[in-house]
This record gives structure tokens, sequence and C-alpha cells, in this order.
């Protein structure tokens, strides 16, 4: 690419990292893209220079798993205070959830959906479509309407929507396959939490622990290896949705050497968190799946360095105060806020010595960038690369506080009081600052755009076309020839 004679901005003195190594240079950016990355004598003029000295350039996080909540739920969180989280907290995309009044169950919610992510969003965004029992049929239409994949749950949350059946999955990964777009699981097996719960509550486990009793490890072993087989006969592509025990590595691992496409995430509160802190923080920290025992977060670290787990999310799900405090663990509701800590949360423990920055890189920004095929427009600073950039300070101390979070009416987090070491202090996404000096940019509001333009899913290895259900169908007699 040739270099343009003048820019919008040139960002010097920085250190930039990629998954692989870190080295000094300055960046040009011109028309929301970076147009050159090299010595600064090299840069073209520019319309603003920006000084990153003492500062590191990544790219920005991509969030593939959160849930803003509108609409339907909106007084728990919208489209413009999410989106301000995560500009806030370093996230320059976001993949949000289905699981609104109504579900993005058919185009015209998807229609509806982009409509308010594209007036309000201060970052670029996806939307996923649901897979549900009652919407096969809608699977292809959800993709000419723009979804970046499918959610699909097999355990119940917040929403409350029902579980497709295992033959009702298959049929839907085998009409997926072939448009090789990815399937995120929420990867619990329902009928074994169901059980559980009624005998739990009736015999009046109320507290907090109670929660992770109702839904064991295996409830999330047995859905990960179900699903896997079932990708393994379709060929089609999925990813499993906040990894929570060790248990679910081996299942995953094993798929992955027998060359299912299958990524899979886990969420700063899996790391960070055990059992020990239910005492502490009671219904604050419920969340599906629970936090579990301090071996598990061990394996998942483990998991993280070796592979198994390709990235981090967030599973941001935002509800009012009010909401999360109960003395009855059933009564309140699952989850919190995320998407604005998760980076200083990540720096932190890069700087304790548990990952290197080059691994954070490899895990929040470049891995789903290529497992959503948004690589190499997002995922990395280079040249012709959308201009997505996390400037951040590891030297940095903060606080977080919750009374401060950006989502304005679910300030509550388990992570409350907690001291973080290396903080996003500048974002930019296509090139623009939508956070300075730890400032939203109110102007940015309603710049972000639908990564759907970019997206390029490489052909899918499907599989077993001929014994499709639809293939079946179409042998009956009768049918259309």
């Amino acid at each position: 690419m040739n270099k343009p004679q003048s820019v919008d901005l040139v960002i010097h003195g920085g250190t930039i990292v990629s998954d692989t190594h870190q080295f000094a240079a300055s960046v040009a950016i011109d028309n929301g893209l970076i147009v050159a990355v090299g010595a600064d004598h090299t840069m073209p003029a520019a319309t603003e220079r920006f000084d990153a000295s003492g500062l590191h350039l990544l790219p920005g996080a991509i969030d593939v798993h959160v849930h803003f909540r509108d609409p339907g739920y909106d007084y728990k969180e919208t489209w413009e205070s999410g989106t301000a989280a995560a500009a806030m907290g370093g996230t320059t995309t976001v993949f949000e959830m289905p699981n609104t009044h109504p579900p993005t169950a058919d185009p015209a919610a998807v229609a509806d959906k982009l409509e308010r992510a594209h007036s309000n969003a201060y970052v670029d965004f996806g939307v996923y479509g649901l897979l549900a029992e009652n919407n096969v049929d809608q699977l292809e239409a959800l993709a000419e309407a723009g979804v970046i994949g499918y959610k699909c749950f097999m355990g119940n949350t917040f929403g409350n929507l029902p579980s497709p059946s295992t033959g009702a999955m298959l049929e839907a990964f085998e009409r997926i396959a072939p448009l090789g777009l990815r399937t995120s699981l929420h990867a619990e097996t329902a009928s074994i939490m169901a059980w559980r719960y009624e005998r739990l509550k009736a015999a009046q486990r109320n507290d907090a622990l109670a929660h992770v009793a109702a839904r064991p490890s295996v409830v999330a072993v047995e859905a990960v290896a179900r699903a896997a087989i079932l990708s393994e006969w379709s060929g089609a592509r999925i990813h499993v949705l906040h990894v929570s025990s060790g248990a679910e590595l081996r299942p995953m691992a094993e798929a992955k050497a027998r060359g299912v496409d299958i990524t899979a995430e886990t969420c700063p509160h899996y790391l960070r968190f055990n059992t020990d802190d239910y005492a502490r923080l009671g219904s604050v920290i419920r969340v599906n799946p629970p936090v579990r025992e301090a071996h598990d977060s061990d394996a998942l670290w483990r998991g993280l360095a070796d592979g198994t787990l390709d990235m981090i999310a967030t599973d941001h799900a935002p509800h009012l105060p009010e909401e999360k405090h109960n003395d009855v663990i059933w009564d309140a509701d699952c989850g919190f806020p995320g998407v604005e800590t998760q980076m200083s949360l990540m720096l932190d423990s890069v700087n304790a010595g548990q990952l290197s920055l080059c691994d954070y890189v490899r895990i929040s920004s470049v891995a789903p960038a290529r497992a959503w095929g948004l690589h190499p427009a997002k995922g990395r600073i280079g040249v012709g690369a959308d201009a997505d950039i996390a400037l951040v300070d590891m030297a940095r101390a903060e606080t977080i506080d919750q009374n401060m979070l950006h989502s304005v009416n679910a300030r509550i987090s388990p992570f409350h009081g907690m001291r973080v070491t290396g903080v996003p202090v500048h974002t930019l996404v296509g090139g623009r600052f939508v956070m300075r000096d730890r400032r939203l940019v109110a102007e940015a509001r309603g710049q972000g755009r639908n990564v759907k333009r970019i997206q390029n899913m490489p052909a899918a290895d499907v599989r077993n076309a001929d014994r499709t259900l639809a293939a079946e169908l179409a042998r009956a007699p009768g049918a259309a020839s």
C-alpha cells in the first residue's frame, strides 16, 4: 500500500503488541484503517499526532459473548450503555446474544436489533441468531438477515428459552454446516439441572452453594461431548461458551484431536474466583454456569496456556442490584457486568506472571477474529486492518468500583474493590477515539459498525451431506424431484 501524503492520525512513541512479539513503532491511520506501521520518521504528515510514550498498543479486544438486554429488558442495559462499557474497557467489537424479548429468532428480530445497534453503539458489533426447537426452518433466513453466527441454549438461563432436543440440534447443525457460520453453545444439560434443582429446592437448600450443587460439572461435560459428536457428524462449526470446569477440557481436547472445528472460551470470573468466595459474595456471584472449585480455576489457566481454551470472553450479563441480592439463591438473577473490567483484570494477571502480554493479545483478539472470519481486518495492528486499538498503561493501578461502571443500571460486580495494575487508557474504533484519558467520548455514540461487512468464513468441511434429514426427506414418496 502506497504511503499517503497526509493521514488523519499518527500514534507515536508506543510499543505495539501482537500475539507473537512486541516492538516499538508508530502507527498511521487514515479513513478508519491502518495505513503504515514503522519508524516514526517514515510516517506521513498527519492532522493529529498522538504521543503514546510509555503505553502498549494492543489490538482491541473482541468479546464474542455479551448480553445487552435490548430489546425487552433495556431497564437492565441498552446498546448505548453496554457499548460505552465496552469502549471504556478496551473492547472494540462485541457479539450480542439472542435471549432478548422477543428473542432474535427470525429476520424481523435481527433487523430490529441491528437498527438499535447502528443508532447507539460506540464499538463494532455482531448479533447472534437463536437456534431453538421451533425455528430450525429460519436458520438460513437468519444468515441472510446478517447474523454473525448462532446461539444454542443447551441449558436454561436468563429468558428461560427452551433448550432444543438433540434431534433438533442435529438437524440445525446439518443446515448450518454448509453456511460455514459458527454456533455458540451454552453447554449444560437441561434435564440434569432441572432434576437436581427441583430436588434441592424441595430440600430447602437455599444457600449460595446450592447453585453449584444443581449444576455440577458433569452437566457441562455431557453437553460438550454431545455437541462435539453432532459437530463431527455434520461438519458444523461450534464454540463452547463460558467454560467453568477443568473436566470440560478433556472432551474439547479429544474433539480437536479428531478434527472437530470446535473453539472455546472462559471468563475472568472463573479464573479469579472459586467456591471459597461464595461466603463473601453470596448471591452476587451467581452465574450460569457457576463458579467452581479452586482446582477448576487452575485447570482453566492451563487450558488457556496450552490452547485447549482459545479465548477470553465475559458473558457480560447485567441485572439491577436489587435483582442480584437475595438470601434465597434461586431468586437471585444470574450474571453480572463484565465487559468493562475484563481487560484490566487480565492485564493484572499479566503483571502477576500468569500469562504474557502476547498471550493476552492471542486470547482476547487474534483467536476470536480468526474463529469468526474477521481476520485480517480485526485482531492485529498492521497495514490494511481496521484501526481498532487499545492503548494500555501496564503500570497504572486502579481499584474496580462498581459505582463507576458505565452499565449504569447494573452497577453491581463481584470484582468491586479489587485492585488491578494494567489499565486501558485510550480506545480507538475505526481510527476514532471512543475513550480518551479514561473518559468516554460521547460524540462517538452510533459510530460502531456491523462486522458482518467483513466476515469471511472459509468453506466448512460438510460431512454426511447425503444422510442429513433433508436428504432423507427428499427420498420420501411424493417428494419433489
